[in-house]
């Protein structure tokens, strides 16, 4: 397999067999979380493994740490290149794996001691191409699953497909996976560089190509939440972030549409594309006109009469409601709206069996906007 660029540290003690399992940690600017991610992957009950750490021209001591690491363990060595970002640093760290099985791991993430020792068994059980495990969010106080990610994985699925249950497809996550590397070369899997959300793309890909999937319903990531907000995730007020959020979004969508059937593609559109719009949505009140504009154009291009339009998605009703004012170029509704909201603790109030919102009087409102059922 091809070596791509970047340097690389490696305690030579001697020849060793290659591990069944390789995992990449892409790392940037992670000097206080980096240790308890190592820690959690050095600590697993599955020890045939590899630990790939790509420094991604970190600027604290982040490659100091990882040096220390790679000095006493001789499962993990780390690998250096100019900042790239972290598709980048992930694509790079694949071409330094020697694992027959990959997975990924991000550099603030945990997991779970059992985590590979549960999925690798899946993997020798089945011969699927992939197991996805579920994961958790947590932020020092707590620990909880999104209700999608419950909905998922509230019931093992053993060499599945997305034709068999299309909201796989939701599941856009690269570090709750393990992948034959036989599978992620033959189809020539690589994350998109240089763009926020890489995952989406290449995991929508991923389970589009696999023959067989193994849906497993045991915890396997811990997914943090970041006190200071720094996490790419909670920069939803940022114009880059909705640009990229939007150009992932494309980009999986038409991959969808060249490969999946009709009746996944429906829930593509209803489901699965929408399920994070409503934080942008949030981020509307004191946003740029640049931000609207670009938030407006997205929700149009995306949900419209010839795939699923917005108020007809399968998201909770005040999303919807949002996403329609959205459409309809109505910042200044949407604000009302948000205001509302507020007011009554984020929920649409039902009043005499119909939704008590600003705009349930207007003349040609959607009638899945006007009332339950």
């Amino acid at each position: 397999m091809p070596r791509l660029p970047g340097s690389s540290h490696r305690d030579l003690a001697g020849p060793a067999p290659a591990p069944r399992l390789s995992v990449v940690v892409p790392a940037y600017q992670v000097e206080e979380y980096l240790g308890d991610c190592l820690d959690s992957i050095l600590a697993q009950t599955f020890t045939d493994l590899e630990v790939v750490v790509v420094d991604d021209g970190s600027t604290d001591r982040t490659g100091e740490i990882a040096d220390r690491y790679a000095r006493r363990h001789r499962r993990l060595r780390v690998v250096r290149q100019a900042n790239g970002g972290l598709g980048a640093a992930r694509n790079v760290g694949v071409g330094h794996c020697t694992g027959r099985l990959l997975a990924f791991v991000d550099s603030d993430d945990v997991l779970p001691s059992d985590a590979y020792e549960v999925m690798v068994a899946a993997l020798d059980r089945t011969g699927s191409d992939l197991v996805v495990g579920a994961v958790e969010r947590f932020d020092g106080a707590r620990r909880y699953m999104t209700p999608l990610m419950r909905e998922n994985h509230e019931r093992e699925a053993l060499r599945t497909t997305v034709e068999q249950q299309p909201t796989l497809l939701a599941d856009v996550f690269a570090w709750n996976k393990v992948f034959r590397r036989s599978f992620w070369d033959r189809h020539g899997l690589c994350f998109p560089e240089r763009v926020r959300y890489e995952d989406q793309p290449a995991m929508t890909r991923a389970l589009l190509a696999a023959d067989a999937v193994d849906v497993l319903t045991e915890t396997v990531y811990l997914w943090r939440v970041r006190g200071d907000g720094t996490s790419i995730s909670q920069r939803r007020h940022e114009v880059a972030d909705l640009s990229d959020r939007l150009l992932t979004k494309r980009s999986s969508t038409e991959a969808v549409l060249a490969q999946a059937s009709t009746r996944v593609q429906r829930t593509w559109f209803a489901t699965v594309l929408p399920v994070d719009m409503w934080e942008y949505f949030r981020a509307v009140p004191g946003c740029s006109a640049e931000y609207w504009s670009l938030l407006h154009d997205g929700v149009v291009s995306l949900w419209n009469p010839a795939t699923v339009p917005f108020e007809e998605t399968a998201l909770p009703p005040r999303q919807r409601l949002m996403g329609w004012l959205v459409a309809a170029d109505r910042r200044i509704d949407l604000e009302r709206l948000l205001e509302f909201l507020d007011a009554h603790d984020g929920r649409l109030p039902v009043v005499d069996g119909a939704y008590a919102h600003p705009f349930r009087d207007e003349p040609g409102l959607p009638t899945s906007l006007l009332r339950p059922g």
